[in-house]
């Protein structure tokens, strides 16, 4: 039932990754140059600090002047001020927009997600599509809100700080700068397994999601099976690997962290100890040494603060690339640079035709769906297929939605290749009655308007009516306002069926594809809605896929399918006295029915 991991994907140290995601911040660059100049602000009202510093120690402390203790005390307020207007515009401009850069961002991978064709779901796992949209951007809300506005502060501090420390005491400065490679080779050489570590964690955080949703998805049948202390160690045990991963991840920045604090900071105990001899030697002020430790402090914090976010931008970097790798998913089927319009939708349906078509699954190249198959189907006619499984059927339905591309040969829809279309024109043509119902958790009224969004109230109640699923909904405490739960799970089976009827019904298009729509029926609802379907097919072209023979006895046309080909086709009459599958199909069938009325009766 659920999916192996899928394999380790290796990090990448290409960082131009975050260039890819300039663009979402392009419509915002007023509100980042306004949060910029509040943080230039902001970190030249603390650079100025140390210079008061220096200046309150020798001209006040040394010189026993009050009044310069009082000024210092009015500037250092003003300073207060200032500081604290310019972070909060900072603060609220950086966040800001961080949140709305990701809300586009997530909208955008979402809007690219709808538009990949059902053959890049055979492959990926549902479950860390969704991560990616929900885990990976969060963690992109929380650098570009946070991250990167802490970065540029703190870069912008340590470049100040080191300037004014070079223009303090060159000498002292000097021994400080040899620390700096020690610094810098501790944030890249670790700084890079922190972003494999980041990577490795957001893919377990992905295989949880993966195996949460499959198994929440399939509550049913795990219950059923009393699969349930399975389920919980196969999900403790990835919820274990996605601990241990961020476990890793952790330690590795937590030892970044501490190497850069003892270096910063066993720098500044070299200074004070070389800084002190200065000053008993006369060749240093207290001031100066004051005002030089302070900004050894701000640049021992800077780069503190950096290293800190550096694993974090790390993580960042993993998170946009596994986006970006979405962003970069090419669809399998788009619209020609010119497409043909539609054909107009007549009342008498569309002529269906597939020309010598060849077509083997993406995920399955050397299994042929279908082989050279060639159909036509009149406007208007009803058409059934029939076969084994794995003969064909729902592909012939997939390749005429355009869900797939045919290897050899063509589908057309009144003479025009679907290729040569735009696929949501395709699509607005065809209304689709699926086997299992879609049914999703939202009122009945949405979900039959889903058929058409813009339909009235009355045109939904027609359909409902005509779908004979009024006669359940009336019972339904809210009506059509009822929320029928998630895949509407408060509906019986047959409901569903007749809602998702219902909806086929307002979507009123020229051509119809049944898959086995009455499979979930009783025998009472199966009656009523084989006359919805009677009225639904009239002056539509239909393709019925039907498993039932009984159900299809009066279709107009019955095509045997096997292997991918046409076996066969005819009227009922025909094929039964022809002989062959069909008629082989038919007594099982017939003669597994009788004796299902005999076990009845008796």
């Amino acid at each position: 039932m659920f999916h192996d991991h899928l394999p380790e994907r290796p990090g990448s140290s290409d960082w131009t990754q975050f260039a890819r995601l300039a663009r979402f911040l392009a419509p915002y660059k007023l509100r980042v140059a306004a949060a910029v100049a509040a943080l230039l602000a902001a970190a030249a009202c603390v650079l100025v600090l140390g210079q008061g510093l220096r200046h309150v120690i020798d001209a006040g402390f040394g010189a026993a002047d009050a009044d310069v203790l009082d000024t210092a005390l009015g500037a250092v307020l003003g300073l207060a001020l200032l500081l604290a207007a310019a972070t909060y515009a900072r603060f609220y401009l950086m966040m800001t927009t961080g949140e709305r850069v990701v809300a586009d961002i997530r909208r955008a991978v979402f809007d690219h997600i709808l538009g990949l064709a059902p053959s890049y779901f055979e492959s990926a796992r549902t479950g860390e599509v969704i991560s990616r949209l929900t885990n990976d951007t969060a963690v992109l809300q929380a650098v570009i809100g946070y991250g990167f506005s802490m970065a540029i502060r703190n870069s912008i501090l340590l470049a100040g700080a080191l300037a004014l420390l070079v223009w303090t005491n060159l000498k002292l400065a000097l021994i400080v700068l040899a620390f700096a490679p020690l610094l810098w080779l501790a944030m890249f050489v670790i700084g890079r397994r922190v972003r494999g570590y980041s990577r490795e964690s957001q893919d377990r955080l992905a295989d949880v999601s993966v195996y949460a949703d499959e198994a929440l998805h399939e509550i049913r049948t795990v219950q059923a099976y009393v699969h349930e202390a399975q389920a919980r160690r196969e999900f403790g045990a990835r919820a274990e690997g996605a601990y241990a991963a961020g476990v890793r991840r952790i330690g590795i920045k937590a030892v970044l962290l501490g190497l850069v604090i003892l270096v910063m900071y066993g720098g500044v105990a070299v200074v004070l100890w070389i800084g002190g001899r200065d000053i008993l030697a006369g060749a240093l002020s207290a001031g100066d040494l004051a005002a030089f430790v302070f900004y050894c402090a701000v640049a021992a914090g800077a780069v503190a603060a950096v290293s800190e976010v550096w694993g974090d931008l790390q993580r960042a970097a993993g998170a946009t690339e596994r986006l970006i790798e979405l962003l970069d998913t090419r669809p399998a089927i788009v619209a020609p640079a010119r497409p043909v319009a539609p054909p107009a939708a007549a009342r008498a349906g569309c002529a269906v035709q597939l020309d010598g078509v060849s077509f083997s699954y993406p995920g399955r190249p050397d299994a042929s769906a279908l082989h050279r198959l060639s159909l036509r189907v009149s406007p208007g006619e009803r058409v059934a297929l029939v076969g084994p499984s794995g003969a064909g059927k729902t592909t012939v339905l997939a390749l005429l939605l355009r869900f797939y591309d045919p290897q050899a040969g063509a589908v057309r829809v009144d003479g025009l290749d679907v290729r040569d279309m735009d696929p949501l024109a395709l699509r607005r043509l065809i209304a689709v009655v699926p086997q299992e119902p879609v049914i999703f958790a939202a009122s009945v009224l949405d979900n039959v308007r889903y058929g058409r969004p813009e339909a009235s109230l009355a045109e939904v109640e027609r359909a409902c009516e005509r779908a004979f699923a009024t006669e359940f909904i009336e019972r339904l405490p809210q009506r059509l306002g009822t929320q029928v739960g998630e895949r509407g799970v408060m509906l019986s089976g047959g409901q569903r069926q007749r809602v998702s009827i219902a909806r086929a019904l307002l979507a009123d298009r020229p051509l119809l594809l049944l898959d086995e729509a009455t499979s979930s029926l009783d025998a009472a609802s199966e009656r009523m809605v084989q006359q919805a379907m009677q009225a639904l097919e009239r002056g539509r072209t239909t393709l019925v896929i039907a498993h039932r023979l009984a159900t299809v006895q009066h279709a107009d046309r019955i095509v045997v399918m096997e292997r991918g080909a046409i076996a066969a086709e005819g009227t009922h009459a025909e094929l039964m006295l022809e002989g062959g599958l069909y008629a082989n199909l038919a007594a099982l069938q017939f003669l597994d029915a009788g004796e299902r009325q005999l076990e009845r009766a008796a």
